[in-house]
């Protein structure tokens, strides 16, 4: 497998947070959010964590979807995984289903390639540092965002505020989605993000 092709497939994820999962003869359109080590959670149907062929394709629409076959684990929202619901509320607001599952990446076809689903799980280096890069630029350049938005990812959006970062880019919180502004550069530590995030709002 080409190392170009999994860093493609990873950063192509990495830019989502819808899908629809297929499963069984069901299809349902789905919110994701990725946690800080890589794993993939959402809110779903029981009748989702029943089922044995499950299918996630990403995004919902046009023909460059990800395929990737999935396998619900239970996610316990009063255990110790239960920051991760927190996270999906403050990407995508109260959920429509009351069940919580992590979705556990066998493998996935991206652009004519298998990929082993254990390349695109990946611990987040910002983990640490993310709620602070936040806050800084939801206090510091709010008003940055929108521009941003608009150059970079060709979105208009009202009222942006910054949910998360990694090393490929930020994700902005409109009132109806979750846009994707991927960075000028690789952001492995905090300093980095900082001079890059700093750099991108300059040019807003």
């Amino acid at each position: 497998m080409a190392h170009d092709v999994v860093e493609a497939a990873y950063a192509f994820l990495r830019g989502h947070t819808r899908g629809d999962l297929q499963f069984e003869d069901h299809a349902r359109p789905i919110r994701f959010v990725i946690g800080p080590d890589g794993r993939v959670a959402t809110s779903v149907m029981y009748a989702m964590l029943e089922a044995v062929d499950t299918v996630l394709f990403v995004p919902r629409e046009g023909d460059g979807a990800m395929e990737m076959g999935v396998t619900l684990l239970r996610l316990d929202e009063r255990g110790g995984d239960g920051a991760l619901t927190d996270r999906w509320r403050i990407y995508h607001g109260d959920p429509q289903d009351i069940h919580w599952a992590f979705l556990e990446i066998d493998a996935a076809r991206y652009e004519g390639s298998v990929i082993d689903g254990p390349a695109l799980v990946r611990a987040n280096p910002l983990a640490d540092d993310e709620s602070r890069l936040c806050r800084m630029i939801n206090q510091e350049h709010r008003q940055d965002l929108e521009p941003l938005c608009r150059r970079v990812a060709d979105v208009e959006i009202e009222n942006p505020v910054m949910v998360g970062i990694d090393p490929l880019g930020i994700d902005v919180r409109g009132p109806f989605d979750v846009v994707r502004v991927p960075s000028t550069e690789p952001m492995p530590t905090a300093a980095d993000a900082e001079r890059v995030l700093e750099g991108m709002m300059r040019k807003s």
